[in-house]
């Protein structure tokens, strides 16, 4: 245990200390050094802060304990956001940083109108507390809890000593939303995300030598030979859940709902939209876009093989309880003088999502809602004060409501997404509307928004429809476009919308945009069409 606190406090040490030396020189008081990080950021950093938001503990845990649950499947949560990335790059990157934006429901203002902005806000801010904030802190205390042991040392029982874990946790990533910015968390990402593809990748790289007696191919063999069904990534295991509405992911949906999800999270979501509005011009944003596309191909190697091998090693065994297979994995392959590695890098990803996303919610209510509605004339050290409270207020609520997501009955990361389609579907309808369908009035916005969010909780939670819940969503979205356009064409005809330049940066495109696009299409196919039928 001595060497393995030795290993976490001297990688945590070292990422702070670097953080903190390249902040000594940048203006953090200002709206667009605190918010967007000075509008200075660079294709490599964009893509290493968004690998790490994006990628956390949720995915570790979660996604691997569904991997070893229900097999390669649910791999398409991955590979396909490459493909919303490519959108993000080649049409909605050019038009935000054409207008200038700070935040997308700035973006529905000048479009729409500002109550249009301020109920989308309300819903980002509402959706990051009530979902995405406990899920990643609570799946964080566990993977920590199972692999320090808090509840023993602290000689309290586990389900304390998680508690004790998000406390802390919750603590230490808030210091670093409320004082650093964004700032701070794309240079502390920058580093955990290298050491999160190093130390993910040792999990499985060593589990596969042990079981191939040194050679890691025959040990990927063996994994195989004992499931070939897990490794499929169009059908799934049978057995797995009954009905269309328990199985985790059908291959359909990847033609409904999904392509919905990804292109909304990956080019429309606020926590990831904001690397991108802070790049220094269009070549490093679309850089930053592209390259992660790549890093998502590779990455199932990290939050899915691991699962599958925890198939081969524990059976049926942690079948109810699947989201301890990560960590009881970690434990089990990796060298005592390595685990304190691991934990740090668990806690950079962790801190990464906890606080890119108190950052965005802190933009969206201090630009958003306060500006607009308390204090118009707030100058730009008193909007960064008041994004520094809404952090501190959000951290409080998120860390009460984190303990309280366990014992999901289709594993973390599943609940995570169901819970996301409540206000995902519904924004992400209303802004392709702002973007594509220049006849969808400001009322006719509105009229959509509600009606999503009544019609997937009433499909979902009330009724309980035997439909998959990634169906629901592209029901969803269609119809609410379809009741935004009826309720347009009863309401008053509105002046054209014209995308204004704001000329703040350089537009110019990077040049291999196109090509890397291609590239990305290719190896998503190729990767379903190798393991489509195994």
């Amino acid at each position: 245990m001595g060497v393995t606190l030795l290993t976490f406090l001297l990688y945590t040490g070292f990422v702070a200390l670097y953080a903190t030396w390249q902040l000594r020189r940048d203006k953090l008081n200002t709206q667009d050094g605190y918010f967007l990080g000075g509008r200075s950021l660079t294709g490599v950093v964009i893509a290493g802060s968004l690998l790490l938001t994006n990628i956390s503990t949720e995915h570790l845990v979660g996604m691997n304990g569904s991997a070893y649950r229900n097999g390669a499947i649910i791999i398409a949560w991955e590979v396909t956001s490459a493909l919303a990335l490519i959108v993000g790059a080649l049409y909605f990157a050019p038009k935000y940083l054409k207008m200038g934006l700070t935040t997308i429901p700035e973006f529905l203002e000048k479009r729409f109108d500002g109550l249009t902005r301020t109920v989308v806000a309300l819903l980002l801010i509402i959706s990051f507390i009530a979902t995405l904030l406990p899920i990643v802190l609570y799946t964080g205390a566990l993977n920590i809890e199972a692999i320090f042991e808090i509840s023993d040392l602290l000689n309290i029982s586990e389900r304390e000593g998680i508690w004790v874990t998000i406390l802390v946790v919750g603590i230490i990533g808030a210091v670093y939303a409320i004082f650093g910015g964004l700032k701070m968390v794309a240079y502390t990402d920058t580093i955990n995300g290298f050491g999160l593809l190093v130390a993910g990748l040792l999990v499985p790289i060593l589990a596969l030598l042990s079981i191939g007696d040194g050679n890691a191919v025959e040990g990927l063999s063996r994994v195989f030979e004992n499931s070939p069904s897990k490794f499929n990534v169009i059908s799934k295991e049978p057995g797995v859940g009954e009905g269309a509405r328990s199985a985790i992911l059908p291959f359909e949906v990847l033609f409904t709902g999904l392509v919905i999800n990804q292109v909304y999270f990956w080019t429309m979501h606020q926590s990831i939209v904001q690397r991108v509005l802070g790049a220094v011009n269009l070549k490093e944003a679309q850089k930053g876009l592209l390259f992660t596309g790549l890093l998502k191909i590779l990455v199932p190697s990290i939050i899915v093989l691991p699962g599958l091998i925890g198939f081969y090693y524990y059976g049926d065994s942690l079948y109810n309880n699947p989201d301890t297979v990560y960590p009881l994995l970690v434990k089990k392959v990796l060298p005592l003088w390595l685990t304190g590695f691991f934990v740090a890098v668990m806690m950079g990803a962790i801190f990464s999502t906890f606080n890119s996303t108190l950052n965005s919610a802190a933009t969206v209510f201090s630009l958003g809602i306060y500006k607009r509605y308390i204090q118009r004339d707030a100058g730009e050290r008193k909007l960064v004060k008041i994004g520094k409270w809404t952090s501190a207020i959000l951290a409080f609520f998120a860390i009460g409501i984190a303990p309280f997501v366990a014992n999901a009955p289709a594993g973390l990361y599943q609940l995570l997404q169901q819970l996301n389609g409540i206000f995902f579907i519904p924004i992400a309808s209303v802004i392709t509307a702002g973007f594509l369908f220049p006849r969808v009035s400001a009322t006719g916005a509105k009229a959509g928004l509600a009606f999503g969010l009544v019609f997937y909780v009433v499909m979902d939670y009330v009724l309980a429809v035997d439909l998959h819940f990634v169906h629901i969503w592209g029901i969803e979205f269609v119809l609410n476009i379809t009741v935004m356009h009826l309720v347009s064409l009863m309401s008053p005809k509105e002046a054209k919308f014209v995308m204004q330049d704001a000329g703040i940066l350089d537009l110019s495109p990077w040049k291999h945009a196109r090509v890397f696009s291609v590239c990305l299409v290719v190896l998503t196919l190729a990767f379903y069409l190798l393991l489509g039928n195994v």
